[in-house]
């Protein structure tokens, strides 16, 4: 029997700070189709949001654009007043105009009002980590920077991250704030973020990859990895997850879902524990 332990995947300090166990879990799968809207099942997200302390996945990631606003709702609903390590991070700076479209806006009022209305759909005091969704193009870097710094001090923030950003973002950003966190798009078939990802772990900033199950199908499928699969008795999703635990001490995937049993099945990939010669042929495989 697989044990079911996200402590298994070790933890990380975020901020230097605030720790949490690596493998977590992104709340976007708990709405409805497209991420708009309620979910199919509101109970059955419910349960997946309960199991999460059963399982000492620590660290829940969010945004107010999730549904808009569902996703915060429904987490406040099932784990309010959260247990003590639960960490809720949320994200703004996208608006929503219906399924599957998301619209940048960065202006500084826009971002206030975003960390007030999560503070009071989340019902906490504080927001441990905060998220820049993205850097808006359309409104000057400063003004959105100087906004969080003063969000930041005002205490309504603890930490600050920032979302598909380059090295040169980062850089930028830190002239105004500590970055805690940077959550760009980054798993076993997909390594664009590569340098970001090798900027973080030199500088003790976690990387969230988002996406962190693609790559799952390639796994299954290439020969090459078939006695890693056999090995591990694990699936190729869980594979996936393995080696992103592995690439990186600072690396916290967030897979989501909407089904406690998907749920499980990934918590499970905490147990994986990858030799440096299966690592070495996976990375070969993700690569080509």
């Amino acid at each position: 029997m697989t044990t079911l332990d996200a402590s298994l995947s070790g933890s990380f300090a975020i901020g230097g700070d605030l720790n949490v166990n690596r493998l977590g879990f992104g709340a976007m799968r708990i709405t409805g189709k497209g991420i708009w809207g309620p979910p199919e099942d509101h109970d059955e997200a419910i349960r997946v949001l309960k199991r999460l302390p059963e399982l000492n996945v620590d660290f829940i990631d969010t945004a107010e654009s999730y549904g808009p606003y569902i996703s915060e709702d429904l987490i406040a609903e099932a784990l309010a007043p959260y247990s003590q390590g639960t960490i809720v991070a949320t994200k703004s700076g996208l608006t929503r105009t219906g399924p599957d479209e998301w619209h940048q806006v960065g202006r500084p009022e826009f971002l206030r009002q975003g960390v007030m209305t999560s503070l009071r759909r989340l019902k906490l005091e504080r927001l441990d980590l905060w998220q820049l969704h993205r850097i808006d193009a359309k409104v000057p870097r400063t003004d959105q920077f100087e906004v969080i710094a003063a969000m930041q001090k005002e205490g309504l923030i603890r930490h600050v991250g920032l979302s598909e950003v380059s090295v040169a973002d980062i850089e930028e950003a830190s002239k105004y704030f500590k970055v805690a966190t940077v959550q760009n798009l980054y798993n076993f078939a997909n390594r664009k973020s590569e340098a970001v990802l090798d900027y973080c772990e030199k500088n003790g900033i976690g990387f969230i990859p988002w996406f962190p199950l693609a790559g799952g199908d390639l796994v299954e499928g290439h020969e090459g990895a078939k006695a890693i699969l056999q090995k591990h008795n694990a699936s190729g999703s869980q594979i996936a997850l393995a080696w992103l635990l592995k690439r990186s001490p600072v690396m916290l995937p967030i897979p989501g879902t909407g089904k406690v049993k998907h749920l499980d099945d990934n918590v499970a990939a905490a147990a994986v524990k990858l030799s440096d010669e299966d690592f070495a042929t996976l990375d070969a495989i993700g690569r080509r």
